[in-house]
């Protein structure tokens, strides 16, 4: 009986308490509800580092990833002079002809024509243009104004003349190679050439043993698909030659500069200096690197499908990808970069890119790290770019004009258009160009989880060391001429003693001092021509060679140079 009433009365008890617990279950389930609503979207775990939130409160930008949140100040770095370096007073451009450099009247044979067909995007098209010069030169024949490729991935119905100044072109180096706008006919009958194919890399001895012979049998040789075809290392006043042709002769038409300089005005009347950005995020790049970046298995059946088109491309491997450098790095990534070497959030950005992959999406952090975001879409009316919208490579000439004149240019890739805005910035008064040690930030942004934002702007300005467009940054002979114009940089040796000598006014700051590292270039061949029946290929920045792919394949080199 004693038992009963104890179980009652434990009974009544809970019951009494029962409303509380439910009560207190309901807040519960309210309460996690809410955080959930309003929590990040969850990331990948295979790849935490590439998908966040970026949010505004109180000022400051707050980069969310996982449960960690970097504290982004609005204001950037004030110690030092971001727009520009106190070291490139002291280097210059310096191209011109050794008074040994014979006229082109002199060495010019006569019955020599070269003919150029060039391949991939605008860039790309360009080393063709400048290498055809100094190949004419090699062989002592009157070069023919190139023909530019219309077939290939861009589709650009351009021809030389629509993009560059023609006559300017052909008169500007006259006493180096005689250039002339078509071959002559012979004997009142169209000339046809002989097409023929030089090998990548092809040094002075490589034409004069492969093509010479030719020439002289036929006196019109056509070479197709004219892109990274000589050598980087040759005779000093060959190279200064490449100089003259890429920073002096390759002028785009007066319509081009003028829509060119009007974009650079208009951002200029926005902000006495601005950021350009070279961004390659265009799925068909993406999906050719073979790495991930954090959009789960969607992306990863969407650029699968597109990596597919490749039949000869490996497995891909995407963290030993990135851990070697080789993936591109994401808007987010780029944004976090420049606001952790001291760009302020008020800072004006002008955007050169194609086809977003994920579009606004992907877009979003970097433009919340950037508010003054602009592309030539936005600083100019449809009818202003209408003459120029139906022509890849007329568009991309824009965006070129505007990156050249930035005070600060970036870039996420190292693309053709990369390369040669960075040797032509060093050329012209090493002018800072930010390009990202991809292989040491690949271990800052998987680590940033862990760390202050100070911490993490520390360990960037130290990593990015050697990657900012100082002088002496890359050795001589580091990489391709394009990028890297060694021969045609001159110091002002006078100028520097005085520096040198004078008091130690700045200490040894972020500009005075490069790191342990250097912007991984390949090095160039030692030669270039190769006596057996195997040619050395170019390869770009994934590892791949350009010319392991079939016909009926995109052409990987139009996909990923521009």
């Amino acid at each position: 009986m004693a038992f009963h009433r104890r179980r009652n009365h434990y009974y009544n008890r809970f019951r009494s308490i029962l409303p509380l617990i439910f009560s207190i279950s309901g807040a519960l389930l309210i309460l996690f509800a809410l955080l959930s609503f309003l929590a990040p979207t969850p990331i990948d775990s295979n790849n935490p580092q590439h998908t966040n939130s970026l949010y505004a409160r109180n000022g400051v930008v707050e980069d969310t990833i996982g449960q960690s949140v970097l504290h982004i100040p609005k204001k950037g770095r004030t110690d030092r002079d971001i727009w520009s370096s106190k070291n490139s007073l002291y280097y210059y451009g310096c191209s011109n002809a050794s008074i040994k450099f014979a006229n082109a009247d002199a060495v010019t044979q006569p019955n020599r024509y070269l003919l150029i067909v060039t391949s991939g995007g605008l860039n790309q098209q360009r080393t063709g243009i400048i290498d055809a010069v100094v190949a004419a030169r090699i062989l002592n024949a009157t070069l023919v104004v190139p023909r530019l490729d219309q077939k290939s991935f861009w589709k650009d119905s351009s021809d030389f003349s629509e993009i560059f100044d023609v006559d300017w072109y052909i008169s500007s180096l006259s006493k180096d190679v005689k250039i002339i706008k078509s071959l002559p006919k012979r004997g009142g009958k169209t000339w046809i050439p002989r097409n023929m194919r030089v090998p990548r890399k092809c040094s002075e001895r490589c034409y004069q043993n492969r093509i010479l012979p030719a020439l002289l049998k036929r006196h019109a040789i056509q070479l197709t698909k004219f892109d990274y075809r000589v050598a980087n290392r040759l005779d000093t006043q060959l190279q200064k030659l490449r100089c003259r042709v890429n920073y002096h002769a390759l002028k785009f038409t007066d319509p081009i500069l003028r829509m060119g300089e009007k974009l650079v005005h208009r951002m200029r009347m926005k902000s006495k200096h601005f950021i350009a950005l070279h961004l390659r995020f265009e799925p068909d790049m993406l999906a050719f690197s073979g790495c991930y970046y954090g959009g789960g298995d969607k992306e990863r059946k969407e650029l699968g499908a597109i990596r597919k088109r490749w039949k000869t491309l490996h497995a891909s491997n995407p963290d030993k990808e990135r851990r070697h450098g080789k993936c591109p790095l994401t808007p987010r990534e780029v944004g976090l970069m420049l606001r952790a070497l001291g760009y302020s959030s008020d800072i004006h950005i002008y955007v050169a890119s194609g086809e977003v992959y994920g579009g606004e999406e992907t877009l979003a952090p970097l433009k919340a790290l950037f508010p003054n975001f602009y592309t030539k879409e936005t600083l100019a009316s449809k009818e202003e770019l209408e003459p120029f919208s139906s022509f890849l490579s007329r568009m991309a000439a824009l965006d070129f004009i505007v990156c050249d004149e930035s005070d600060v240019f970036v870039t996420n890739n190292n693309g053709n258009m990369a390369r040669i805005l960075a040797g032509r910035r060093r050329y012209f008064g090493h002018k800072p160009t930010i390009r990202p040690n991809a292989k040491k930030l690949y271990r800052l942004f998987l680590n940033q989880t862990t760390m202050s934002w100070e911490a993490f702007t520390s360990k960037m300005r130290t990593y990015q060391r050697g990657f900012m467009g100082e002088p002496k940054e890359v050795r001589p002979g580091r990489g391709e001429f394009h990028e890297n114009p060694h021969t045609c940089i001159c110091e002002d040796s006078e100028a520097k003693a005085k520096k040198d000598s004078g008091p130690g006014k700045y200490g040894k700051g972020y500009d005075d001092v490069l790191g342990d590292d250097e912007p991984e270039l390949p090095d160039p061949d030692d030669d270039g021509y190769q006596d057996g029946p195997q040619e050395k290929e170019q390869f770009n920045g994934t590892g791949m060679d350009y010319d392991g792919i079939t016909n009926e394949e995109p052409e990987l080199e139009e996909i990923l140079s521009d």
